[in-house]
């Protein structure tokens, strides 16, 4: 008979690796693991090809626990290896490029992060079963951190919402005129809104949420620089329509963000806005990017004529050197922190919607 590879599917937990194989009717199985960390498997039965002699072998990317439990049913041969180090690996197999025959087991795939929730939810069982002398002690503070994150969310979701039905209302009613007093109108709770979200960056400092540091850094600084600097020092900005489109696409993004994260406070999904979530920032967050590189672009000129924040040299170095500088070299900077928080928030989407891949194809 011919010696084929049969089909696998892999999926992970942190102690653990999970693995199915397609063979059905298996005879003269044979799975052991060599001394190299490499797992060879061995067995007739019928797969993708019919009946024939199937067998596969993987190089595991860290070391594995010798003891190798398997289960044959009629459709399929369920293998559970375990880590010898709880972790999570980025990959199966020591090798960058996946074997073809080896697929993720969406049946039983979960990401790192419901991974370990499911993980936090097996410890919880077993800490309500031992003895009370013994029992973990939950963290006395959750409920107040939970509250907080919730309480903060809720503020941000109501000053964007503002900002964002006031600039709409004023459109239909006023039309192109509403463009040039955007800022007086709505600068206000913008600044509110932007001081607040200072706080996004510490809460990950705190542990307070699992969410990265620098992705909030460069969102909450990129878009201070633009209200703060741009618009906020320089009253020659405040009139021009590039800040109603700055400022509506901002408030667009954050009343789907906030109320996604306030939800989440207390364990509630809507499919809808989760969707909303991770699909609206796809055209979104290019045209903000856009929009804010017109303010920066339409602002040179100005700092160049009023001097504005230029920094003074000494008399025998002659004239001094001009903000509007910085500014260009903040243009770069900008598009690289696009490209940034693009990336990650494409992985996030990713992550959150590959089971849903597997069910197109």
């Amino acid at each position: 008979m011919q010696i084929l590879t049969p089909h696998v599917y892999w999926a992970q937990r942190h102690g653990e690796i999970f693995l199915r194989v397609e063979l059905s009717d298996t005879k003269n199985l044979d799975i052991r693991l060599q001394e190299n960390n490499i797992l060879q498997f061995r067995a007739q039965g019928h797969g993708a090809k019919g009946d024939n002699e199937y067998k596969f072998s993987l190089e595991f990317l860290e070391p594995v626990s010798p003891e190798i439990n398997h289960k044959s049913t009629q459709r399929q041969v369920d293998i559970k290896i375990k880590k010898q180090e709880e972790r999570w690996w980025d990959r199966l197999t020591l090798q960058e490029k996946k074997p073809l025959f080896l697929a993720p087991d969406f049946d039983r795939w979960l990401d790192e992060s419901d991974a370990e929730m499911e993980l936090q939810a097996k410890e919880e069982e077993k800490i309500n079963k031992i003895s009370v002398e013994s029992r973990v002690r939950k963290d006395p503070y959750l409920g107040l951190k939970k509250g907080y994150l919730f309480m903060y969310n809720l503020v941000q979701f109501l000053g964007f919402s503002w900002i964002f039905v006031n600039m709409t209302v004023r459109l239909f009613i006023l039309g192109q005129d509403s463009f040039y007093d955007t800022f007086h109108t709505t600068a206000d709770m913008m600044y509110f809104c932007q001081m607040m979200a200072v706080l996004e960056v510490i809460n990950p400092l705190l542990g307070l949420v699992k969410t990265g540091f620098l992705p909030a850094m460069l969102q909450v600084t990129g878009r201070n620089v633009i209200l703060f600097v741009i618009f906020g020092s320089l009253e020659e900005m405040q009139n021009k329509p590039v800040v109603f489109f700055v400022f509506y696409l901002w408030s667009t993004i954050e009343i789907f963000r906030y109320p996604f994260y306030m939800l989440a406070c207390i364990s509630t999904e809507w499919k809808l806005l989760t969707w909303l979530r991770y699909s609206l920032w796809i055209p979104l967050y290019p045209l903000g990017t856009v929009a804010e590189a017109v303010a920066v672009i339409q602002s040179l000129p100005i700092f160049d004529e009023t001097h504005l924040f230029s920094l003074r040299l000494p008399a025998l170095l002659g004239h001094s050197i001009s903000f509007s500088y910085t500014l260009q070299l903040y243009l770069v900077l900008m598009f690289l922190g696009l490209f940034f928080n693009f990336r990650h928030l494409y992985k996030q989407r990713r992550r959150r919607y590959r089971s849903r891949k597997r069910k197109v194809h």
